[in-house]
């Protein structure tokens, strides 16, 4: 839900800094961040299933390997045939989506320590 709202905004961060081919290269790089994440999140959806611990280990593995193998065909189709206008903002929204999964537990409240 976060990353949604971080392709919000920095779509319009992108589009008060390049325009529209700002927001399109902001957009661009999120959803290579985000669709190979969400190929993850649906394999590991499947593995709610009461399998032993090595199946589950290799359809892990498995998961990790795709988002991996997606994502470097999602770089590849976007660099090749349709090149970023900014790539600096390209490479920038791919990076601020990836930060989120670091970010999210410091700002989510029931995991800041309690003194």
């Amino acid at each position: 839900m976060i990353q949604f709202c971080m392709m919000a905004v920095g779509a319009l961060i992108g589009y008060l800094l390049g325009a529209r081919a700002g927001a399109v290269s902001v957009l661009t790089g999120m959803l290579v961040a985000i669709l190979p994440h969400a190929f993850f999140v649906a394999r590991m959806g499947w593995l709610r299933s009461s399998q032993r611990r090595v199946r589950s280990a290799q359809k892990l593995f498995g998961a990790e390997l795709g988002k991996f193998g997606l994502t470097v065909a999602l770089f590849v189709v976007v660099l090749s045939l349709a090149p970023p206008s900014n790539p600096a903002l390209f490479f920038i929204a791919y990076v601020a989506i990836l930060s989120t999964h670091w970010l999210i537990p410091w700002l989510m409240p029931e995991h800041r320590a309690i003194n």
